[in-house]
């Protein structure tokens, strides 16, 4: 899961540096879009793979 979070993370600077320039202006809003899912993304990889590391009652 941190592999696709990854991903959004690249396509929302690409969109980003698109529509904060103003070559594309609704890359902006899809950047933001973006840019969510992928906090939400790293969150849950961030959260399951620590409770996968620990193991059974270490």
């Amino acid at each position: 899961m941190l592999y696709w979070a990854m991903i959004f993370f690249i396509i929302t600077i690409f969109g980003a540096l698109f529509g904060f320039t103003t070559i594309a202006v609704g890359a902006a809003s899809i950047a933001k879009i973006f840019f969510v899912v992928f906090l939400v993304l790293f969150v849950i990889s961030m959260t399951f793979g620590g409770v996968r590391r620990r193991g059974p009652h270490s």
